[in-house]
């Protein structure tokens, strides 16, 4: 399991922090359960399985849905 730190764009509504974690926990592979948004450090938190899904598959569903990434991290869960 790894776990991914995004950093997004400053976020302007608690709404747009449950549309982040609706299109994440879409992804496969993603920890449903471990899926948190910091509001006020503009973060992502989320574990997940690499042999399913890849830091950058995560990043590109949190920017399809129109949100800018400023930087993705993967670390060891």
């Amino acid at each position: 399991m790894k776990k991914a730190v995004i950093t997004l764009e400053t976020l302007a509504c608690p709404t747009c922090m449950q549309k982040i974690e609706q299109a994440v926990k879409r992804v496969e592979g993603v920890e449903k359960e471990s899926v948190k948004v910091l509001f006020n450090a503009s973060k992502l938190k989320a574990n997940f399985d690499s042999a399913k899904t890849s830091l950058s598959t995560i990043q590109k569903a949190i920017e399809g849905i129109g949100y800018p990434v400023i930087k993705a991290v993967e670390k060891s869960a």
